[in-house]
């Protein structure tokens, strides 16, 4: 049976330019569409969600390899500190 590995990333955003909850869910579907297209990502909004500039994402990459998983995440956490946001925290985790 073959295996394959799991990348997670829990990630804490900040969004100083949001000035309502409407605001920031723009900015967390545009994070959560990124992710997915570019890296193939399932994404999850998992805290703060009553909070109008802050966030935590749980960002899932799967692979074939430890080596393929690894670079996925470290590619998602790279675009996630480029962001209209300011990247507070990165916790990262290989399964």
């Amino acid at each position: 049976m073959a295996a394959g590995f799991v990348a997670i990333l829990t990630v804490e955003l900040h969004f100083p330019e949001a000035g309502s909850l409407k605001a920031k869910r723009h900015f967390v579907r545009s994070a959560k569409d990124t992710l997915h297209h570019r890296f193939g990502a399932t994404v999850a909004e998992v805290d703060h969600h009553d909070l109008w500039q802050r966030s935590t994402l749980t960002v899932a990459c799967a692979a074939r390899s430890a080596h393929d998983a690894e670079e996925l995440a470290a590619g998602a956490e790279r675009w996630l500190a480029s962001g209209d946001w300011v990247l507070v925290r990165c916790d990262r985790l290989l399964v």
